[in-house]
């Protein structure tokens, strides 16, 4: 439906710049009245079996793999990702849909004893009542799953704020699950800014958590404004994550992985590996092999390129401007650090896959996520130069360790200040069923999805019952 005041704003293509659609550019009274439907459907919507619920998530599920191809061609429109790509997002959502409608069936409080004779003890799960969610724009779907259902299983109703860069995916979710049988008024997606329709959510008195992924600066903004009426809040932000290559690494499998690292989804991903930490006693070689694997990436919206564009033209222009300053600074750009323009890119927010090397460890460069496909290079003399400079960062969501010692490997997961630490593989991913978020931060100590996420969307009643046996 339009905005109250009939305004909109147009979703420009990051491929072509070819305008996409037009998105209703809600405001405060938008918002409002997303909440007050939130508010009145959600006591109705907390009163049905969790089972129950479980039941409309799980034909939410099966009606979003119906239209798997639908979902991924505005996925891929929308981001300029491939195909593939989004179709594989597209899946990933569904499995999360499916974890979270078998949680029906498990919304576990616990029964235990008590001190107190005849008395027994337990806890039950209750929901909060109407969640805020807002989300972003690098896996759009994806993030709505990591949301929505989650929030929808507690018993809560939810208002969506979708991200402005990634406005169809949200709209098409919802049509979905509306067809599948979700009640009217439980999930609710709003469009528009986040200094408008995002701010008058988080502020909103009915709105009783706030769940956001995006950027550290909003998130300060996010916990300050819901802080104030101490509303519960879930951040999961930004990263600068450590990928660490060690002189007993695989150094094949190790590039392979930093490229996946880096530069797919076009770098933009929270977990990205953006600082590639590598032992001195093999990091020429480690480098020669990188740029040879970096050179022969392909750059495009297909099926057969490896990565596409950066999702608009501001986000494009920033990182360019910072891998300028980085030089200016005295940092090599070893390859890459350019817009492609050649014609079957100059139309498009295209960046060249980007490698530098010799940049200062307490640089812009270095310490703050630019979003986009764009590593930096470090050398270190071992393992503890190369895990005092992987802690040493603002952030801490994800880190990574290519070695073939278990020692080693075992030392890293123990010390490494991160949220995920992976061993031989990359910095990003997490399956449904885990846990996800980061600490410094990239984050308030929340974690989504698993089950983790259970407790975050519910509240612990402690209920105690007394008896009488005298009465029996």
């Amino acid at each position: 439906m339009p905005a109250a005041y009939g305004e909109a704003f147009e979703k420009i293509s990051p491929h072509d710049g070819s305008t996409l659609c037009r998105a209703a550019r809600s405001q405060k009274q938008d918002v409002e009245a997303a909440v007050a439907a939130a508010a009145a459907a959600q006591p109705a919507w907390a009163q049905m079996p969790a089972v129950q619920r479980g039941d409309i998530l799980h034909a939410i599920a099966m009606a979003l793999a119906a239209h798997t191809e639908d979902m991924a061609q505005t996925v891929a429109l929308e981001t300029g990702k491939s195909l593939k790509d989004a179709r594989g997002e597209t899946k990933g959502a569904i499995q999360q849909a499916l974890f979270m409608a078998g949680e029906g069936m498990r919304l576990f409080g616990r029964t235990t004893t008590s001190a107190g004779a005849n008395k027994q003890a337990m806890t039950l799960r209750a929901p909060l009542g109407v969640a805020g969610l807002i989300i972003a724009a690098n896996t759009p779907i994806a993030n709505v799953a990591w949301k929505v259902f989650p929030a929808l299983i507690c018993g809560n109703a939810a208002v969506l704020k979708a991200s402005e860069d990634a406005p169809a995916t949200a709209w098409l979710f919802g049509e979905i699950a509306r067809e599948a049988g979700l009640p009217d008024g439980v999930l609710n997606i709003i469009q528009g800014l986040g200094a408008e329709a995002g701010r008058a959510l988080v502020a909103d008195p009915r709105v009783a958590v706030v769940s956001f992924t995006g950027s550290t600066a909003v998130g300060r903004e996010i916990a300050r404004v819901a802080g104030e009426r101490l509303a519960k809040i879930s951040l999961e932000l930004g990263g600068k994550n450590p990928f660490v290559v060690c002189d007993d690494a695989d150094l094949d499998a190790a590039v392979e992985w930093v490229a996946l690292s880096a530069f797919s989804n076009a770098g933009q991903r929270c977990a990205s590996g953006s600082r590639v930490i590598v032992f001195d006693a093999v990091y020429d070689a480690f480098k020669a092999k990188l740029l040879e694997r970096t050179r022969k990436l392909k750059v495009g919206p297909t099926d057969n390129d490896d990565f596409g564009p950066v999702i608009n033209e501001r986000q494009l222009t920033a990182m360019l401007a910072a891998i300028e300053r980085a030089r200016a600074a005295g940092a090599s750009v070893l390859i890459g650090g350019t817009r492609l323009r050649d014609p079957g890119h100059a139309q498009g927010c295209y960046l060249a896959p980007t490698i530098i090397e010799g940049a200062g460890v307490a640089d812009e460069i270095s310490v703050k996520e630019l979003f986009g496909p764009i590593l930096c290079l470090y050398r270190v003399k071992d393992f503890e130069g190369a895990l005092a400079l992987a802690n040493d960062s603002p952030y801490g969501l994800t880190a990574c360790i290519h070695t073939r010692s278990l020692d080693r490997a075992s030392e890293f997961i123990r010390r490494a200040e991160a949220g995920t630490v992976s061993v031989n593989a990359g910095t990003y991913g997490s399956e449904p069923h885990m846990p996800f978020g980061g600490v410094k931060q990239s984050g308030n100590g929340s974690r989504e999805p698993g089950t983790e996420a259970i407790d975050f969307y519910s509240n612990l009643k402690n209920v105690y019952i007394t008896t009488n046996p005298a009465r029996v």
